[in-house]
């Protein structure tokens, strides 16, 4: 690992210690990277997973992921920020956690909040399910070589440009980005 980071490492054998960490620390720290076993490693770590899981209870959310090196790697969680935008897939894991009586106080706090301020309904689609939409299909449609480009993106890459739009508040940053989009694609560039 060459850059420095901007919270502490630390490493969780169990879930219940992720827990308990979250019970003491979960309202005053900043946030930490966990440091996680990879699969092949066989060493005794919380999973992803699990980790995630255990963060959503607490008002938490994952962040950046990390190498670490040959045996770990380093997984951010943070606070959820007030005005943070929610994926499906966290509100699905959030509603069965809440179901399963595993939220803490702090964790529902985050989920009223996000209701309150709407970010729950604006939760955006995973890679999986997310769709293009009308008005950069008809961007495409008049550029073939942006059109061709697109067509040749690595999942990762088109998520990326989907996402963003997708994501955009205002009808003019949205028109911005897909203009920046389409002269991106016709000129043979990906966002990552």
């Amino acid at each position: 690992m060459k850059e420095a980071l901007d919270r502490p490492i630390m490493a969780f054998e169990t879930a219940r210690a992720w827990n308990a960490w979250l019970a003491k620390n979960g309202t005053s720290s900043p946030g930490i990277y966990i440091k996680i076993a990879k699969k092949d490693s066989r060493i005794l770590s919380i999973t992803y997973a699990e980790a995630l899981d255990i963060a959503l209870c607490y008002g938490w959310i994952d962040a950046i992921k990390r190498s670490f090196d040959a045996q770990y790697f380093l997984q951010k969680f943070l606070p959820r920020a007030p005005r943070s935008i929610w994926s499906e897939i966290n509100k699905k894991k959030v509603l069965q956690l809440i179901k399963a009586e595993l939220m803490h106080p702090s964790g529902l706090a985050a989920v009223a909040q996000a209701k309150a301020n709407d970010q729950w309904d604006k939760a955006y689609a995973p890679a999986s399910t997310i769709t293009v939409p009308p008005e950069l299909e008809a961007a495409l449609k008049k550029n073939k070589k942006a059109a061709a480009f697109f067509k040749t993106l690595k999942s990762s890459n088109r998520y990326a440009i989907l996402h963003r739009l997708h994501s955009a508040k205002k009808a003019e940053t949205r028109a911005k980005r897909l203009e920046q989009y389409i002269g991106m694609l016709e000129r043979g560039e990906t966002i990552h």
